[in-house]
């Protein structure tokens, strides 16, 4: 299909990735090794893969090395600057994409398996990045999902199994959903907070208000716009783990349990 299917993963971009791992582990949360990506950038990443899926932690690891685009994110905020939504065939995409006006290509690239074992299998995939988006948007068709999502990466003391939604803030929304809609080729309907829903086979992005943010994410405050707001992590034990590790890291909100993970807002549901 050339239309986006699901969520596949949100970028959360963060200028010391040590402090924002430990974050991401207080709220129980395994994360993988680090790995490097490939020279020059002198970026890397932590991942943290659930069942449906997952959360990339970047930053840059290399003190000799800059990354402009970097840096431009964390001029804004630190936090969540690239939204991937999965498809399952990048040539039928691309060729949707340029005839809805996107100059995008086919973008492919590949990382170790196991990062312990840069010469062991390589993941790969193919993606169409739109990078003059903010957020960062991007389309991902994982060539090999079978060494992304390892059993021995999906298992959580919280229990998350599933990205389950995205919330974006934007003024206007109506201007970010229809370009949202026409990236992801899938309508957009309303949403019951005010803005716009992206509903996806796996998973939403809601587009909403800055009035509309307190309703989803009470007490979130909005350094600029457009603003990545937080996820909405499912769970496999009605948040019972959650609850446990959590104590007083978060609070009980209309939908679930409501923490903050580096300038990420978590909800964790049942």
């Amino acid at each position: 299909m050339s239309a986006a299917e699901g969520l596949d993963h949100v970028g959360v971009v963060t200028a010391d990735l040590k402090a924002a791992a430990r974050a991401w582990q207080r709220l129980g949360f395994a994360l993988t090794r680090l790995a490097r990506h490939a020279a020059p950038s002198g970026t890397g990443n932590r991942c943290a893969m659930l069942g449906r899926g997952y959360v990339e932690l970047i930053a840059l690891v290399d003190p000799a090395a800059r990354s402009a685009t970097l840096e431009r994110f964390l001029a804004r905020y630190a936090g969540i600057h690239i939204l991937s939504l999965a498809i399952s065939d990048e040539h039928v995409a691309l060729a949707r994409l340029r005839q809805a006006g996107f100059a995008v290509e086919i973008v492919t690239s590949e990382r170790p398996a196991d990062a312990a074992k840069p010469k062991g299998p390589q993941a790969r995939f193919a993606r169409l990045p739109l990078t003059d988006a903010e957020p960062r948007l991007q389309l991902l068709h994982h060539l090999t999902p079978e060494l992304v999502w390892q059993e021995r990466f999906l298992q959580h003391p919280n229990h998350a199994v599933a990205l389950d939604g995205v919330v974006l803030v934007a003024e206007p929304p109506a201007e970010m959903a229809a370009r949202l809609s026409r990236f992801a080729g899938v309508p957009v309907v309303p949403d019951p907070a005010g803005g716009y829903a992206l509903r996806l086979a796996q998973g939403q992005v809601r587009v909403l208000p800055p009035e509309a943010l307190a309703a989803v994410f009470p007490g979130v405050a909005i350094p600029s716009l457009p603003f990545v707001a937080g996820i909405v992590v499912r769970t496999d034990d009605g948040t019972a783990a959650a609850s446990r590790l959590l104590k007083k890291r978060a609070r009980m909100v209309s939908g679930g349990m409501l923490a903050d993970a580096a300038g990420v807002a978590v909800l964790f549901t049942g």
